[in-house]
């Protein structure tokens, strides 16, 4: 790990100290990777309720007159959306290939922010400023230094959340949001999104208070024993729900239909960076397309060959041991006649093949 004096550090850090988490170099940031055992932490967020400090992650805030041609221009996806409502999207090079993704979240019609990922948030503030087509009235400001983020995660993240806010949570519909106090904190922006799989929020709130609501929404879910959640869990939970990881399952020379977001990319939008080698790509047809895979008896990781008869035909993105299903689950590219669900593959897995069954949809579905 690098010199600790030379990354960067959440305004929580000192809580993730006093708590005895192992902290590692993460995207140049000093973050827990656990606090106790990952497979407790995990299983918590599972039963009950887990605490995560997200605020590492990056904010672009695009504002004026024209924002929302901006932002369109920008993303992959339509931008179809309403005040307090986010939208998941990808950021696209001329190329086609995805520069980040992220999730919008429209405050106005001439106020947007976008969340970003820790390791992209410098090339996304840069690509967006360059990609500014209305740059003499909307302006693209790198807020990340300005906000904080928590997450709350967990069948009774609802009720936990709720002790500490007058704003009536379950009026928060799925990737919707709203400003509010929290925990005495004013400015705050509470979203029911997540990257666990179960039910939640996350919480952007001014950096300089935030140590004011870590401690309060702890005290607020102790009836539900909950708990701090480091990397290492958020990274398992995740995997388990098929959500993905940039750097990992996409990057600058993958393309939103091969890493299956064809969904979010709407081509029938008049213009978008990317949408003409869009185009051309599914007009030629894919090469190659990211599947999910249930393993056998083995623990698939990343980089590890995925093979077809014999064949090496791609290799894993990610891949880990489920500890909620017991058994491996993996994510790889493969040519596109072997992403259909129930095709048979093998996964090499130090020098021992593994047997591997392509799957539609997430590998866990929680059952609330």
């Amino acid at each position: 790990m690098a010199d600790q004096t030379s990354l960067r550090k959440t305004p929580l850090l000192p809580f993730h100290q006093a708590a005895g988490a192992k902290l590692i170099d993460f995207g140049g940031w000093l973050m827990p990777l656990q606090y106790t055992k990952l497979l407790e932490e995990h299983a918590r967020v599972r039963s009950s309720v887990g605490l995560f400090d997200v605020s590492h992650m990056g904010e672009i805030r695009i504002r004026g007159d024209r924002a929302h041609e901006v932002v369109a221009n920008l993303v992959s996806n339509d931008v179809d959306i309403v005040d307090g409502q986010a939208q998941y999207t990808c950021m696209c090079n001329e190329d086609g290939g995805v520069v980040d993704d992220l999730i919008v979240y429209r405050l106005s019609f001439q106020d947007f922010l976008l969340c970003v990922n820790v390791s992209n948030q410098e090339k996304d503030f840069q690509w967006a400023k360059s990609h500014n087509i209305h740059a003499e009235t909307v302006s693209v400001v790198d807020e990340s230094g300005v906000w904080a983020q928590i997450a709350i995660q967990g069948r009774n993240a609802q009720a936990t959340l709720q002790q500490v806010t007058s704003l009536q949570l379950e009026s928060i519909g799925f990737f919707k949001f709203a400003q509010a106090q929290v925990a005495g904190v004013d400015g705050c922006i509470v979203a029911r999104t997540g990257y666990t799989g179960e039910d939640g929020f996350e919480v952007f709130i001014p950096a300089s208070r935030a140590t004011e609501v870590w401690p309060a929404l702890l005290t607020a879910g102790e009836e539900f024993d909950i708990c701090p959640v480091g990397l290492g869990a958020r990274d398992t939970l995740r995997l388990e729900a098929r959500l993905m990881l940039y750097g990992n399952d996409m990057n600058e020379t993958i393309s939103p239909f091969e890493a299956s977001l064809g969904w979010c990319t709407k081509l029938s939008k008049p213009e978008f960076v990317g949408r003409d080698a869009l185009i051309e790509q599914r007009q030629a047809g894919l090469t190659r397309r990211l599947v999910g895979m249930t393993v056998e008896g083995r623990i698939p990781r990343p980089h590890c060959p995925i093979l077809a008869d014999g064949e090496v035909v791609g290799e894993v993105t990610s891949g880990t041991r489920s500890p909620s299903l017991g058994i491996g689950v993996a994510m790889g590219y493969v040519p596109p006649r072997l992403a259909r669900p129930s095709t048979s593959l093998q996964i090499d897995v130090r020098g021992r093949l593994a047997e591997a069954t392509v799957i539609r949809g997430p590998f866990y579905k929680r059952d609330y």
